[in-house]
């Protein structure tokens, strides 16, 4: 048979078989809400109570909706709801899903994936952390109100999903910093002094990259765009006033050139170790920033969004539709990190000194006499492995991955290092927020590392990283 002969043969067959399969198809949605309450409330992420009477910049949960289809028939689905709080904590992200569920009964409810930017300037979610005043917004009326702002957000963004393409692209900015500062003797402080003889440096690296997500709707128009990257947001988180931090001005920033409609998703990696205050260089940056104009948290905005630009610019010459979106579900077993008796002998005593100070350090009291209650309990037999929902996905060349705490740099580089995508969205903060340190950190101590700070240790972190590789590189089989 002639070579011209096979081909017409060939191309008649293809052309009168049945088509067995569609070509994938992406469908988006996004919203935002604010989530920021009318009237004083408690904020959370300080170990005394303060009471928020002014808001300085609206907190918003910010929400982003994927559907892939082959023709009629949905192949995966994810909802991501961004929030400008803590962490996720006080039964929130159930009290959501229950409410979603009747509302969305096409979505998967156990695809929802809530996280938070870590915002110290964000609402209260946990009934009996802080002594709230008379005429405050408790807790349980905080969480009623978020759940019906975000459900109604979700619920627009996923009956409003349309056809998309999707583009990403990796840029650089400078906004985290290690805070845990290491000395002579071995051990290490959050925030500790630089100037003291014994300084030796900082305990971890810093990681300037941010991973950027586009969506366009069919007609190119920009639909939402989401940026993960290395810092929790909380320059203003000593404040006493409901404020967003740097994600506000980034938000505005895009929105005044991109479109008012255009949403924003911010996600906070891995960096359980940093900081978005400067530990070196204060006054030379201080100087500049004057100059510009520009406070600190202006400045951290004006390098993300001149980063997002950048990145934009090319990026959005590549728009993929019909590629692979597949989202996994998977629950780990972390082991619990144990309490020695010397450590709760030292937190004992801890809260007994706190317990006679001012009611507003409650906080405090709990926080130690937490340790006591878990050494007992665990003394007793009863121990608690940490059930860590897992959430990893793929999207063409990319994938996304979350975890519940704020877990230390060095995992996330690990994750990354170690991932088959291009480029891997880490998703922290997506629970309670407590800390998870390296082996190098809990040897050290200091706050962030020692056992009040940690539900998981770093047995924990690495069986965490561990599963996500492993979870991330099924994807890719």
């Amino acid at each position: 048979m002639s070579k011209t002969l096979f081909l017409v043969i060939f191309f008649i067959i293809a052309i009168l078989s049945p088509h067995v399969t569609h070509a994938a198809t992406l469908h988006v949605g996004a919203a935002s809400t604010s989530i920021t309450p009318d009237g004083p409330v408690a904020l959370s992420g300080q170990m005394h109570t303060r009471v928020s009477t002014e808001v300085e910049t609206p907190v918003q949960a910010n929400i982003l909706a994927i559907e892939s289809r082959e023709g009629d028939v949905v192949k995966d689905q994810a909802i991501f709801v961004a929030c400008g709080l803590v962490a996720i904590r006080g039964g929130i992200a159930e009290q959501v899903a229950a409410e979603l569920a009747p509302r969305i009964p096409d979505f998967d409810i156990d695809k929802l994936i809530l996280s938070a930017t870590h915002s110290h300037t964000g609402p209260v979610l946990v009934d009996g952390n802080y002594n709230i005043p008379e005429g405050v917004m408790t807790p349980a009326a905080y969480r009623d109100f978020f759940t019906k702002q975000v459900a109604d957000a979700v619920e627009k963004a996923w009956k409003g999903r349309r056809p998309a393409k999707a583009g990403w692209g990796f840029g650089n900015a400078v906004v985290g910093h290690n805070r845990r500062m290491i000395y002579a003797d071995g051990t290490a402080v959050m925030h500790g002094s630089k100037t003291v003889d014994g300084f030796r440096g900082f305990e971890g690296p810093d990681d300037p990259g941010i991973e950027m997500l586009y969506f366009w709707d069919e007609n190119d128009a920009l639909i939402a765009t989401a940026l993960s990257l290395g810092c929790p947001a909380q320059r203003a988180g000593s404040g006493s006033k409901v404020n967003a931090d740097f994600w506000h001005p980034i938000r505005e920033s895009l929105k005044e050139k991109y479109g008012k409609d255009l949403v924003v998703v911010g996600w906070i990696s891995t960096a359980g170790d940093h900081t978005p205050h400067l530990q070196i260089r204060k006054e030379a940056e201080a100087r500049m920033n004057a100059l510009r104009g520009l406070d600190e948290i202006g400045e951290i905005a004006r390098r993300v969004v001149q980063a997002w630009e950048e990145t934009y610019d090319v990026a959005k010459n590549e728009q993929f539709t019909d590629i692979p979106f597949v989202h996994q579900v998977t629950h780990v077993d972390l082991p619990e990190r144990m309490v020695t008796k010397e450590e709760m002998e030292n937190a004992k005593e801890e809260a007994e000194n706190w317990s006679k100070k001012e009611a507003k350090f409650f906080r405090r009291v709990k926080w130690h006499q937490s340790v006591v209650d878990r050494y007992e309990r665990q003394q007793a037999g009863d121990i608690r492995p940490y059930d860590q929902k897992l959430h990893t996905l793929r999207l063409g060349d990319i994938a996304f991955a979350t975890n519940d705490f704020e877990l230390f740099l060095q995992y996330g580089l690990q994750m990354k290092a170690k991932s088959p995508a291009l480029q891997t969205f880490l998703i922290q903060l997506c629970g309670p927020g407590t800390y998870v340190p390296t082996p190098y950190a809990e040897a050290g101590g200091g706050y962030s590392a020692i056992v009040q700070s940690n539900e998981v240790g770093s047995e924990g972190g690495q069986a965490l990283t561990d599963a996500t590789v492993v979870a991330l590189k099924s994807m890719w089989k």
